[in-house]
């Protein structure tokens, strides 16, 4: 594999620190560009333990502490769990555990969702974990115990988008048999619960039609991002994009640079963890 220029050998200023089970989290990266134009982002896809969907809470709460200790020994000012399953499943221990700001993406995701619905029917489509640990349902009727939430664990999608399948005829297959039961409820809205479904989003948008709202979780954890960056000491512009991942993983890479229109500045494989 060819490595794109070193970010570590001069100094840099302190990152925004973003993680996810693989590449998925670029989707967030995305929307952190567009609202933080002049932030410098570091994003770790730990791309060697990809998915963590189905995997114990022990485990992911181990990978997720493991990543959140690099980027914090890497600078940065705030850390972004750019992943749905390590928001619910490890946020709450991680918090505590370090010094700099966390936030998750299923807290923004929820509140967009009770924003957005006009039946009080909401939609969750997420990774068996996600789904499993009720995060989403519990944030939605925290906010308004009337609202009636249906959610679907769709295990096979996090493969097929990590190979880069995002308008393939067995991915449109596969939404169309997760989506049914929920559109047979009459969801007016569905929170796609994983950072790696906006890459989905034109298919799951035909798939549901124009009566249902798509709550971008990637999107609205970037504006709560800008909003929590407004409360800390402010750092010199620095606009850049570097990464790194925990395995290889340039095909997929090159063609999420491609679909999120990102332009990154270097690319390293870190090992982390035992």
């Amino acid at each position: 594999m060819n490595h794109r220029p070193s970010a570590f050998a001069t100094p840099l200023s302190p990152p925004i620190g973003v993680f996810d089970s693989g590449i998925g989290g670029l989707t967030v990266v995305a929307e952190l560009r567009r609202a933080l134009p002049s932030e410098r982002i570091l994003y770790v896809g730990d791309t060697a333990r990809v998915p963590y969907g189905g995997k114990s809470r022990e485990t992911v709460t181990r990978y997720a502490r493991e990543i959140s200790d690099l980027l914090e020994s890497e600078r940065a000012k705030l850390i972004v769990v750019a992943c749905n399953t390590a928001s619910a499943l490890a946020l709450p221990s991680l918090s505590s555990d370090h010094s700099v700001p966390m936030i998750g993406v299923l807290e923004p995701g929820a509140s967009a969702a009770v924003k957005a619905t006009r039946s009080g029917k909401i939609g969750v489509i997420g990774t068996r974990a996600t789904i499993a640990s009720d995060a989403y349902g519990k944030a939605i009727r925290a906010i308004d115990q009337e609202l009636d939430v249906t959610a679907v664990a769709c295990p096979l999608l996090v493969p097929l988008i990590e190979e880069g399948l995002f308008e393939d005829e067995v991915t449109g297959t596969l939404l169309g048999r997760y989506l049914a039961p929920m559109l047979a409820e009459g969801i007016d809205t569905l929170v796609l619960g994983c950072t790696h479904y906006p890459l989905l989003k034109k298919t799951i948008a035909r798939i549901c039609g124009d009566g249902v709202t798509l709550v971008d979780s990637a999107e609205n954890c970037a504006l709560a991002v800008r909003e929590l960056l407004a409360t800390l000491p402010s750092t010199a512009p620095d606009p850049r994009l570097d990464i790194l991942l925990t395995d290889s993983s340039e095909g997929f890479l090159r063609i999420a640079e491609k679909s999120l229109e990102l332009s990154i500045d270097s690319l390293e494989i870190r090992r982390v963890g035992g």
